[in-house]
Order: C-alpha cells, then sequence, then structure tokens
C-alpha cells in the first residue's frame, strides 16, 4: 500500500500498560467511528506496515487505547512510539453536499463571485489556525481562509468551488 493512496488516522502518543497497549491520537471528529478496526497501516523507517488490533476501545473520549498483535511488552510499544498511523482511502464514509476531505478538492478551480477564476488549488494548509486554500493562479500563489462563510458551493462534478471573498483579499496577491 502506497502512502498516496490511504489518508491519515492519527499518532501513536504514549504507552498505555506494560503489556504492549498504546494511546492513539486521532485525527478526526469521529473517534467513535475507528473503535471497531481491524487493522492499520503504521509507517515504520518510511514504509507501510499492517498491524492487525486485538482490542481496542474509546480513551478518555479522544484517544484510541489499542493492543496491536504481536506487541507484548513495554519495550515493543516503545518501538512504535510517536509512529504515524494510515487507513486506505476506500475506508473514508462518502461525504455529501458542501463538505469535503482536503485531499478529494487538489487541483478543483475556484471560482470567486465577484473576481471569478481565481485558480487551481494545490495544497490545503491545515498547520495554522484557519486552515488555507493554497491556490495557483499562472505561478502565483493566493491563500484563501477556509471559511464556511467564504464557501457558496462545491461542485465535484465540475471540480469547482465557488467562493465569495472579502473585498480585496484577492487582490493582495496580485
Amino acid at each position: 500500500m502506497k502512502k498516496e493512496e490511504c489518508f491519515y488516522l492519527g499518532k501513536i502518543v504514549s504507552k498505555f500498560s506494560f503489556k504492549g497497549e498504546v494511546l492513539i491520537k486521532l485525527d478526526t471528529d469521529e473517534p467513535e467511528s475507528y473503535v471497531k478496526m481491524e487493522s492499520v497501516f503504521v509507517e515504520y523507517n518510511n514504509n507501510l506496515i499492517p498491524f492487525f488490533i486485538e482490542r481496542c476501545s474509546l480513551h478518555k473520549s479522544d484517544l484510541l487505547r489499542v493492543k496491536f498483535e504481536d506487541v507484548d511488552s513495554e519495550e515493543d510499544a516503545d518501538d512504535l512510539m510517536k509512529t504515524e498511523l494510515y487507513l486506505p482511502l476506500t475506508l473514508l464514509p462518502k461525504l455529501e453536499g458542501d463538505q469535503f476531505y482536503f485531499h478529494e478538492i487538489i487541483g478543483f478551480t475556484v471560482m470567486d463571485i465577484v473576481f471569478g477564476e481565481v485558480g487551481v488549488i494545490k495544497a490545503v494548509n491545515d498547520s495554522t489556525a484557519q486552515a488555507l486554500f493554497e491556490i495557483d493562479r499562472n505561478g502565483t500563489e493566493i491563500l484563501i481562509p477556509m471559511n464556511d462563510e467564504f464557501i457558496n458551493k462545491i461542485d465535484r462534478v465540475s471540480k469547482t468551488i465557488i467562493v465569495s471573498t472579502p473585498e480585496g483579499l484577492i487582490d493582495l496577491y496580485l
């Protein structure tokens, strides 16, 4: 399995018991959706390795307490600390309407209702307090906050996002 075919699920953040259990910080609003997983891919030495799950439960509502098969000691669990977990994209639930996953809008054209065609989304920057569309307009980067008030419509068929940005925002970059 290649990383491009997967989505980031979370990260192993700490050991839980001397029997090899670990706690996983999930990157999701619905951690309960992942309690019944049978396996995950763990990024280990730049490879995705499948790990099978013996048991799994929610811990303090936002962490997942997991016991992997063949991880039976603190030393085994130590080896997995801070590793990232992935699942195949096919396991993501389909989103309807104006909801979207960041990876699915890469390549969409952004149209502003006043400005017109802004450019093509090349990435989503979610490392800031407000996630941003990173848009390429003929070699110029334009950043637009991914704010619900700005997004009017997502058209998956024509791969277009219609936005209504504050006056002058796009002009700042041109």
